[in-house]
């Protein structure tokens, strides 16, 4: 079971203002909460909560704090990816 960080900060679509942005996703719900526990991301920001599309926006600083906790990254592309087999796989 893993957490995942894509690459969205490192496009436009991952500009919120001065903030750049990026989703956090992983293979159960409860990684995911466990992963934002342990790098301060409030649990009430969860999006599309038990959906194939669960995940977290978050900035780049929770994204590093993230892959040093042992999150992958992966591209936007990878993420969709893995969004879409788990709504097959549902």
């Amino acid at each position: 079971m893993t957490v995942y960080v894509d690459d969205m900060h490192s496009t436009p679509l991952g500009q919120l203002g001065r903030m750049k942005m990026c989703h956090m996703i992983a293979d159960s719900t409860d990684e995911l909460l466990a992963m934002a526990d342990k790098i301060g991301v409030a649990r009430r920001w969860i999006q599309k909560r038990g959906t194939a599309n669960e995940h977290f926006d978050i900035a780049s600083s929770k994204r590093a704090l993230a892959v040093q906790h042992g999150a992958v990254e992966i591209t936007m592309r990878e993420l969709a990816m893995k969004c879409r087999d788990r709504r097959k796989a549902r």
